[in-house]
């Protein structure tokens, strides 16, 4: 039985590559699940196959856990479709999209076609690996853990003045009512206002000591 060797590559990470080597009548199922045996990550997510130009651009597809949309566009499953299928290029190229929600992407390249298989082994087989895979979820925002990192700076001033939620009680009710009773008797002052001779504003203020109009 031949065998197809792929070499798989992060499309955002130059440097971390396998090489895995596949049988010609196993499925692009068998494929996905093999990288991600060789990237630890669970393959149990929506993903899919593009055939591929030297460009990279994205042709046919074949796919996952196929959402509604693909299923009434009736993309062919991966578990269905044999690799050799799609094979007409020594350096046959697919671009691969492994969980549409967190996606990474890959390029995965036909290096060469081994006429036979060796006794013994499982196929699909890694036999080269280079680079650690990046975290399967690495690249994903965590409000939990963000928090943890940055705590609220309002709490953190107060934590620092060691305020005491129990001294707002107090401090809500000197600032409810000792105020409002400030103001209630500058109010009444200001009403019923007299000098210091106990006359108001409006009286007249009548000099004993000044001449009469009579005495003139």
């Amino acid at each position: 039985m031949a065998l197809y060797r792929f070499r798989v590559t992060f499309e955002d990470y130059d440097d971390v590559s396998r090489d895995i080597d596949v049988k010609s009548n196993q499925t692009f199922e068998d494929l996905h699940k093999a990288i991600h045996q060789s990237t630890g990550y669970n393959p149990e997510y929506p993903s899919s196959f593009y055939i591929s130009n030297d460009q990279w651009m994205k042709g046919e597809e074949i796919t996952y856990m196929p959402n509604q949309k693909r299923i009434d566009r009736k993309i062919p499953l991966m578990e269905n479709i044999k690799l050799s299928s799609f094979i007409d290029d020594p350096h046959q190229k697919f671009y691969y999209t492994f969980n549409f929600d967190r996606p990474f992407d890959f390029h995965v390249e036909l290096m060469k076609i081994i006429l036979e298989d060796t006794p013994g082994v499982t196929y699909p087989s890694v036999v080269r690996s280079v680079g650690e895979a990046p975290k399967q979820f690495g690249n994903v925002f965590n409000p939990s853990a963000a928090a943890a990192e940055t705590p609220d700076e309002d709490f953190d001033f107060l934590h620092e003045m060691a305020y005491n939620p129990e001294d707002a009680e107090d401090f809500s009710e000197v600032t409810d009512t000792g105020i409002d009773e400030v103001d209630e008797k500058k109010v009444g002052d200001e009403e019923g206002e007299e000098d210091e001779f106990g006359f108001g504003d409006d009286e007249e203020f009548e000099d004993e000591d000044k001449p009469g109009r009579d005495d003139y």
